[in-house]
């Protein structure tokens, strides 16, 4: 009995510990395997860096905005830049690589945005280096290498240009600036994109350390047409350590007319800033985002994925562009680095919350692609605007032809429209709403009105639609596309009346004769034949949140429950079960949300940087939609928080019983504190 009690103590004291060793702001990888390895990024929301098992290396270099006609379905795909920050290492003349190294581990410190790297090299040194996507500097990357030295040796530190397989016409440059005070050699190259539509560039530039003395003497090598390299050499005896940096920029013309120039103006910009300002900056600009936060008292476990999630919504987007989120963010090129309701409805409210500068350059990408979203509307003899399921460069369709949603999702343009006016509820800005909510919220009302069929004198039908329920095709009267439709249409009449416009009357009709369809028993109707299959996502939970439509308790409950048991196990998104989770906590059942909360993304991890992919077992990370989602379960379903017409509120919620306290700081424009208890 004794020894069973001294195992169960030791056991829980072992629990607590592993707990304890939870890094709220780290994430460690101590046993690195390349074949079960998803890298994890590295971004400022602009440039994005996905890590890889090997040292001194990066998996891609994804760039916002670029896109081109190339690969699947005859429409833009993101494009992978130069992989402008692979480098190599030699030590004694041996170049380093994986099969040489010894306790090689990384490391993401979320709070610096910073990712690290650190090995053993044999008995002559021990070797760490960090990279950074400079938040200041929007195209421009940092990386730093620490060399300790055991015994004398000679290292060989090379700056490699690479260019991926679907950049063409490589052009590379080698140039020495010489300055009465400072010598700088730049490694450039540029290309063009798979249809030739747009320019490619990226420069690098060694930085020296002055406590180090005389600065080495740069040499360039000339690999072939899609690599080349700059590297220098240096004597080490041991017991020292050399430091060395290499700053870089990566754009294109889709962000600058003159790239190539200005891709090197950035790199020299970056050498004459100096390594300890570069990272003092974008350190302060992580800080700064950082006191927009979401604090779990109770869980390290949970406060660190928490942490995981804001920083890859962070890392995704940035203030004071056009520029909207895909699903899977800067990550890779997954969906193409196209636009969906994942941004708007998914994605965008957490940055809304958190971040109302940051959320503007989503919604500023919706408002430039309004005339697309026009002439998209009337090529399908609608009015108003009709926003592409999947947008990229400018708003035009481009999803797939062989996907339904392109011609039939039309969801989306509400979600659009909600987005929009959710920016003036938050910031109360009634210039914005006049110059840009109003231009998106009238048109697609506009469009809500032309596309119902006026079948009946007291029903309003919305027919052929793809469901936010992607399994339920060209259905009828799809319960989320017919509530987020009212939701538009009451939204541009709210609008109307703040900004002193008579609304068009006949959006106010429409969305009361809307049908939200009822089974027996009194559960929603997903759609109009709705037989209780087995359903992808959450589409009649999304009438109780983020709609509102849906505001009885009983009724929310009865729905909840009822397409609860609807999902299955395997292929569907982490949203779903985020939503459930936020309704439960909002009903004041901590528990059930919690169940639903794990069950929303531990499933979906992928290692070794426990990183989201899109389904539960899936491997194509990282799910920045889930992301999103579970952090509005963290803001809107514990926290309580509610986007009103007059400003952000509180809401009662429950808890889950392991954690102590939640508080969400940096809410909204006043940047206010709210805190939930058990």
């Amino acid at each position: 009995m004794k020894t069973r009690l001294l195992f169960i103590i030791l056991f829980a004291y072992g629990i607590c510990q592993m707990h304890a060793q939870t890094d709220p702001w780290k994430i460690k990888a101590d046993n690195i395997n390349p074949a079960d390895y998803y890298g994890i990024t590295v971004a400022n929301g602009m440039i994005g860096v996905i890590s890889s098992p090997e040292p001194f290396k990066v998996k891609n270099v994804v760039l916002a905005g670029t896109y081109d006609l190339y690969g699947r379905g005859r429409v833009s795909n993101f494009i992978n830049s130069f992989n402008l920050l692979n480098m190599k290492l030699a030590i004694d003349g041996r170049e380093i690589d994986a099969k040489t190294v010894q306790n090689f581990k990384q490391e993401l410190d979320m709070y610096n945005a910073a990712f690290s790297s650190s090995f053993e090299y044999g008995e002559k040194a021990s070797i760490s280096y960090s990279y950074y996507s400079l938040r200041q500097l929007p195209y421009c990357v940092l990386i730093d290498v620490t060399v300790k030295a055991k015994k004398d040796l000679t290292i060989t530190g090379s700056s490699v240009m690479e260019a991926p397989d679907a950049i063409k016409d490589v052009q590379n440059y080698y140039n020495e600036i010489e300055r009465p005070h400072v010598s700088i050699a730049l490694l450039t190259s540029t290309g063009k994109s798979p249809t030739g539509k747009l320019q490619l560039c990226a420069s690098t530039c060694f930085l020296f350390n002055e406590a180090h003395g005389t600065e080495p003497k740069i040499i360039h090598e000339m690999w072939d047409n899609n690599m080349h390299l700059m590297k220098f050499n240096k004597t080490i005896k041991a017991g020292e350590s050399y430091t060395f940096s290499i700053a870089g920029t990566s754009m294109s013309s889709a962000h600058n007319d003159d790239p190539l120039n200005e891709a090197e103006r950035l790199t020299i910009y970056a050498k004459l800033e100096g390594h300890d300002r570069l990272l003092e900056f974008h350190k302060k600009a992580w800080k700064s985002l950082w006191e927009s936060d979401i604090k779990i008292e109770g869980d390290d476990k949970d406060q660190q994925d928490i942490h995981s999630m804001l920083y890859h919504i962070y890392s995704f987007a940035r203030e004071g562009t056009a520029y909207s989120l895909s699903p899977m963010g800067l990550s890779g090129l997954g969906y193409n680095g196209h636009v969906f309701w994942d941004a708007d409805l998914w994605m965008y409210p957490v940055l809304l919350v958190l971040h109302p500068d940051i959320a503007h350059s989503l919604i500023e990408y919706r408002f430039e692609r309004l005339d697309a979203a026009r002439k998209n509307a009337f090529s399908y003899g609608f009015k108003g605007a009709m926003f592409p399921w999947e947008s990229a460069g400018t708003g035009v369709e481009e999803t797939p032809v062989w996907a339904l949603s392109g011609p039939f999702e039309h969801h989306i343009s509400a979600c659009v429209g909600i987005a929009a006016w959710n920016y003036y509820c938050v910031t109360q800005d009634k210039e914005w709403l006049k110059e840009k909510g109003w231009p998106i919220l009238s048109a697609t009302a506009d469009f809500w009105t032309s596309r119902v069929e006026r079948t009946k004198s007291d029903q309003f039908d919305i027919k052929n639609v793809v469901a936010a329920d992607e399994w339920a095709e060209n259905v009828d009267n799809n319960a989320f596309t017919n509530a987020a439709a009212k939701v538009n249409l009451q939204d541009a009449v709210s609008a109307a009346k703040i900004l002193g416009i008579a609304p068009d009357p006949d959006w106010t009709v429409v969305s009361q004769k809307i049908p939200i369809l009822k089974m027996e028993g009194g559960v929603t109707r997903e759609f109009a034949d709705y037989q209780g299959q087995g359903i992808k996502q959450a589409d009649v939970n999304l009438l109780s949140y983020p709609l509102k439509v849906i505001t009885d308790t009983l009724q929310v409950r009865a729905d909840l429950e009822y397409y609860s048991t609807r999902v299955p196990n395997e292929g569907t998104p982490a949203m779903t079960q985020a939503i459930f989770a936020l309704l439960y906590a909002r009903l004041g059942n901590g528990s059930k949300a919690y169940h639903y909360f794990k069950e929303a993304y531990i499933p979906n991890l992928n290692p070794p940087f426990r990183v989201i992919a899109e389904t539960k077992g899936g491997t194509n990370p990282y799910f920045a939609t889930g992301a999103g989602g579970i952090l509005q379960c963290m803001l809107m379903g514990f926290g309580g928080l509610d986007i009103t017409p007059t400003g952000i509120t509180q809401l009662k919620s429950a808890l889950p019983p392991n954690w102590k306290s939640l508080t969400i700081t940096g809410v909204g424009p006043q940047k206010k504190t709210y805190t939930v208890k058990r």
